[in-house]
């Protein structure tokens, strides 16, 4: 059409009309605009903008709440062992006067009369034809003319809840909680969000965790390391004995298995790594000094039963 010049000189005086009203010129194809339309409906919510298809979506006044997020800070033993414990949560949830409507009693949501109850309005500029989102119903082709006094029409209060929330055992610091459908009531009567509580565990004085194992370190005599002993160690169940062999060496690391941290959701147990160091004396009485020296001096002449002799005193006074 803009390459005839006859016509493009009508269409420049009179519009569209000039080109016969509603119908398309000779030649013109009304469909070659089709993609546009389908893109530019897609990307910007123009709908027709090309002229091309028929009327547009209209939105669900219903829509999804939105998720929540919680965080909870639990001690040490709790994340070991799981417990049971309640999140205070802040949400919107369903005004119990208009059950989530939105209207006052006995009345409900009327044709928008802006659009027409079709959630768009139309703009026409030249032969293009511009759909946008309707600004009075905000694309619902509804409004509510006589809200509820209780929401103002939203459909929706505030109100705190406490919720009861179940910690699995092995859980970690970081560790996310999904609660389905504890989050936000939708508007409308739509489905509500989630709620993500997320744990924060508390150091414990005595043992580190690296993923399900624990570590610790344990002090032992320099008679215990050189003689050998049992010793009592802590664990996350009780006490457990651990055997220190002869000529145990500083820093040495023992392995307990499966008394570590439950695997999450899962099945068994980490392990506990136990080193074990040893206390020198900061300061030695008499006795003790000419003990070692004793010690010492065996030790270099390899006198074995004097020396294991010697080493049964000093299991005594070090022990």
């Amino acid at each position: 059409m803009l390459a005839d010049s006859e016509k493009r000189a009508a269409y420049d005086r009179y519009g569209h009309a000039g080109l016969g009203g509603g119908a398309a010129g000779p030649g013109f194809d009304p469909t070659v605009f089709q993609d546009f339309s389908d893109i530019f409906g897609d990307l910007f919510g123009f709908g027709d903008l090309f002229g091309g298809g028929g009327g547009g979506r209209r939105r669900s006044r219903v829509q999804r709440g939105a998720d929540l997020r919680e965080d909870l800070t639990i001690e040490f033993e709790q994340a070991v062992f799981g417990t049971e414990t309640q999140v205070t949560v802040r949400r919107h949830e369903a005004c119990e006067a208009c059950h989530g409507s939105g209207a006052a009693a006995g009345k409900g949501p009327t044709t928008c009369r802006s659009c027409g109850g079709r959630g768009q309005v139309r703009y026409q500029q030249g032969f293009f034809s511009i759909a946008r989102t309707c600004p009075t119903c905000q694309g619902t082709g509804s409004v509510i003319t006589d809200p509820c006094p209780k929401c103002k029409g939203q459909g929706r209060v505030v109100r705190q809840r406490t919720i009861d929330a179940k910690i699995p055992a092995g859980v970690e610091d970081g560790t996310r909680i999904r609660f389905s459908g504890g989050g936000e009531v939708g508007q409308f009567g739509g489905p509500a969000g989630d709620l993500y509580v997320v744990l924060h565990v508390k150091e414990h004085p005595f043992f580190i965790r690296e993923g399900n194992d624990l570590h610790c370190v344990v002090p032992i005599s320099v008679a215990q390391a050189a003689l050998g002993a049992d010793i009592r160690v802590p664990t996350m169940d009780g006490e457990h004995t651990l055997k220190i062999p002869e000529g145990t060496q500083p820093a040495t690391t023992f392995r307990i298995r499966n008394k570590g941290v439950p695997v999450l959701n899962g099945h068994g147990k980490g392990d506990l790594y136990v080193e074990v160091r040893v206390q020198i004396p900061p300061k030695l009485n008499k006795r003790q000094r000419e003990l070692l020296q004793e010690l010492d001096g065996l030790s270099k002449v390899d006198n074995q039963p004097l020396l294991q002799s010697l080493l049964g005193k000093v299991k005594e006074i070090f022990g």
